[in-house]
């Protein structure tokens, strides 16, 4: 019988905290580089160049460039090849393919330009998120100290009403207490 959702592989209980046996530990990370499908990849956190993927790098090759002016600069530069591709389909249909590959190395490249972006991007996002935790806990603070403030002074009125009940209480209780003639 075939089950929709059949059941793990036994072997998922050496790896599981009630396995009573000899634990096994999956092997460590990997650290430097590894080769998977063909392709080899590096176990380092950083953004490859344009040149090490074999890509010709259109803005200046210098560490402080304006990102922004940069990718102004190549969203012309692809308005303008675009217009050229339409001009180059119209009038010479068999040479367009020299503009698409122009197009396509421009948008390799602001994709690029983008992805150095990508670290600040995470950092403001971040610190967003912590500036709106902390003006809902503070919100939140401040609510609780108003209901404070209105629980204490519903406190002290009750109390008060309380102690004028006792009063009342009390000169019932000792004017019923003394004998007929002192009323």
């Amino acid at each position: 019988m075939a089950s929709t959702y059949p059941p793990p592989p036994p072997y998922f209980k050496l790896f599981s905290d009630g396995y009573k046996g000899e634990q096994i530990l999956p092997p460590p990370p990997l650290d430097g580089t590894f080769t998977m499908f063909g392709q080899t990849y590096s176990t380092e956190d950083q953004l490859p160049n344009l040149e090490q993927q074999g890509i010709r790098q259109l803005y200046p090759k210098h560490s402080d460039i304006d990102i922004p002016a940069e990718l102004r600069k190549l969203n012309r530069e692809l308005v303008f090849t675009y217009l050229e591709l339409v001009d180059v389909l119209a009038e010479r249909p068999s040479q367009y393919a020299r503009r698409v590959e122009d197009i396509g190395l421009i948008l390799k490249n602001m994709h690029h330009l983008l992805n150095l972006l990508r670290p600040h991007q995470a950092q403001a996002t971040v610190l967003h998120a912590l500036e709106e935790q902390v003006r809902r806990r503070k919100e939140a603070l401040a609510t609780i100290r108003k209901q404070r403030q209105e629980m204490a002074a519903a406190l002290a009125e009750g109390a008060s009403l309380l102690a004028e009940a006792n009063q009342e209480l009390l000169q019932k209780i000792g004017a019923s207490n003394q004998p007929e003639g002192l009323r």
